[in-house]
């Protein structure tokens, strides 16, 4: 009987349309891809031909968003359909630390099995700090039935990764390339599970073409006449996802899940980079700034969804979408109801495969952590955007329908315009940050500091004052404030104490930045030996947004304790530090801020106290030695 039964179910089965049959899905999300990286997003350069076909095949987005301009967050919302600052990942995430995607998110892959579907990640996670450990959710805990993942970047780069875990077991070394081995493995779990006969849900992805770049050599030779070969390398990685992509589709294809599968291809971010030379050279298509940013070039990202019957092939859609769409939009073709105990930031894209319009209780809406220039809030309503800085007390206005590269900040001329979208992203700010978990970016315990990593002795540097007995990694000047310290990668200048500090000693300094890029910090370094791994750094990552105070290298830097700071990144920072051995902690005041960071075990004492910075340069007041006992 149970065989007749069989025969009788896989019989229906055979004959049931795709339109009986529950729909498949494949995301397919690729790391730091630029909205104009895609010959069909018009790169003159670039061979996508797999892409061109697919947008051909399907529908190709001008306006896909991704839900912030870094990583992490970006994943969080395609995965939950809610902001990143509702959901707890605000923050690209380095290994050992404490933010994660929390079991308490509802997840596409969570709901969907509980429909009967198959699942499966393979690729770049970066939802967690502590990954492959039971102290933090994985892969499996957010829905997915199997799992092949890395934390964060393949390493030591996409080729020959050894970094790679499969369902809580390491694999060691593959032999390959990320993108394609990947996809092989999503191919492999693909074939295994169509004997299942059950719908799926596929999360594929790709490390590239984020850093450390590394392609095939086949797929570099399309760009041979490039003299660069930092740039032969960039372009040669598009040209290797779109060879994996290609290689999914035609899987799909000889499976027979084609017509029943609905399939989005997009990316994380913006560009990494300047855009000029190297390894870093993405195209954001004319848009303004790149990764890190809220404005267009840092968010605005391809966007293609295919889905035979019922998306028009070879169409163009200019509809704001983003991110967080596709949980609603997944769950809405799987006849899943929306959760109704959260808010949902995202809607289903479904009207626009008929080229409606769509209805969004929530604005698009970007917090960014990281944020290039100060902006670290965005909002779009319509044809309209407003941006403001972190204490949302400067705000642009652009009328991004019809100035997509944002050349024009007009909220002078459309003052009603500006008055009314400023209201309303102070209103959708509020309810997130009351909603989030904020106790995760205001307080600092949620960083693990772990075991530091070690960066080695610096070079010699150059000290043209006289005033400082060490200086190595850097140049040391007079300058109006006191001193600046200029360094291409890190640097230190050290003065030593007149007698050993056992007990407690405070220190005062003031500091501000003499760059304009990105890349701005200071510190006050202080510790037993003149070495910068025995240093702790107190001061600003002013690039990054954050007040920090950590020990050893900048690669440390988000192990010890953050918050983030009030003032611009041009202003002047003034800088206390109190240092109780006695009791083993840090308290610093900085900003307005307060800090605290417990002594490692192995400062007892300190010796050397002076000024650091990495990759900048910046000016410094004298440092004032008060009560050092």
């Amino acid at each position: 009987m149970k065989i007749i039964q069989t025969f009788v179910l896989l019989f229906i089965c055979k004959f049931l349309s795709a339109e009986d049959r529950p729909a498949n899905f494949v995301i397919f999300l690729t790391d730091d891809l630029g909205w104009g990286d895609l010959a069909c997003y018009g790169h003159e350069v670039i061979q996508t031909p797999h892409l061109d076909r697919f947008a051909k095949e399907g529908i190709k987005y001008t306006q896909c968003y991704s839900a912030c301009g870094v990583c992490s967050p970006s994943r969080s919302s395609i995965l939950t359909g809610r902001t990143p600052y509702r959901n707890g990942v605000w923050r690209w995430i380095p290994g050992g630390h404490g933010v994660h995607l929390r079991e308490s998110e509802i997840t596409a892959p969570e709901l969907l099995k509980t429909q009967g579907y198959d699942t499966c990640h393979v690729g770049k996670w970066h939802l967690n700090g502590k990954f492959n450990s039971d102290a933090q959710p994985q892969p499996n805990d957010h829905g997915y039935d199997h799992w092949l993942a890395t934390q964060n970047n393949a390493s030591p780069n996409h080729k020959n990764p050894v970094n790679f875990v499969r369902n809580g077991e390491p694999v060691g070394k593959m032999e390959g390339f990320s993108a394609p081995l990947i996809v092989d493995e999503a191919i492999g779990w693909l074939k295994k599970q169509k004997k299942r006969k059950k719908p799926f849900y596929l999360s594929v992805w790709t490390h590239e073409p984020h850093l450390p770049i590394e392609s095939a050599p086949k797929f570099m030779e399309p760009y041979r006449s490039i003299s660069d070969e930092g740039i032969r390398q960039h372009h040669g990685n598009i040209t290797q996802i779109d060879h994996a992509f290609g290689k999914l589709m035609k899987a799909l294809d000889e499976l027979g899940h084609t017509e029943n599968t609905f399939v989005f291809f997009t990316s994380d971010n913006g560009p990494e980079g300047n855009g000029n030379s190297g390894r870093t050279r993405g195209s954001t298509g004319g848009l303004r700034d790149r990764k890190r940013s809220s404005h267009e070039g840092g968010i605005r990202v391809p966007g293609i969804a295919r889905w035979p019957g019922h998306i028009t092939a070879d169409t163009v859609n200019s509809t704001p979408i983003i991110g967080s769409d596709l949980f609603s939009t997944v769950l809405d073709i799987a006849s899943i109801p929306l959760p109704n105990d959260r808010t949902i930031d995202g809607v289903s894209i479904r009207p626009t495969f008929k080229n409606k319009s769509l209805q969004r209780a929530v604005p698009l809406y970007w917090r960014n952590h990281l944020a290039r220039n100060n902006i670290h809030v965005a909002l779009r309503d319509g044809d309209w955007k407003i941006l403001a800085s972190q204490n949302l007390e400067s705000f642009q206005l652009y009328h991004i329908e019809k100035d997509w590269q944002e050349k024009e900040e007009v909220s002078a001329k459309y003052p009603e315009i500006f008055d009314r979208l400023k209201a309303k992203l102070l209103t959708v700010h509020k309810q997130v940050e009351d909603e989030g978990p904020r106790d995760w970016w205001q307080n600092e315990s949620v960083r693990s500091r772990g075991k530091p990593k070690k960066t080695g002795p610096l070079l010699e540097g150059k000290d043209s004052t006289g005033d400082f007995d060490v200086i190595k990694g850097g140049t040391l000047k007079k300058a109006e404030l006191g001193y600046t310290l200029e360094s291409k990668g890190e640097a230190i200048a050290l003065k030593k104490l007149s007698q050993t500090v056992s007990k407690k000693v405070t220190f005062k300094v003031s500091y501000q930045s003499q760059t304009s890029s990105n890349i701005r910090n200071a510190a006050l370094a202080f510790g037993p030996k003149p070495e910068n791994d025995s240093l702790i750094k107190a001061g600003t990552a002013i690039g990054m947004g954050d007040h920090v105070v950590f020990l050893g290298g900048w690669a440390n830097v988000s192990t010890g304790s953050m918050t983030k700071m009030k003032t611009g990144a041009d202003g002047t920072f003034e800088l206390i530090v109190n240092v109780d051995l006695e009791k083993g902690q840090v308290i610093t005041s900085v900003d307005g801020k307060t800090l605290k960071m417990a002594l490692p075990k192995e400062v007892t004492n300190i010796n050397y106290y002076g000024l650091y910075t990495k990759g900048t340069k910046t000016e410094f007041s004298p440092v004032e030695v008060i009560e050092a006992n």
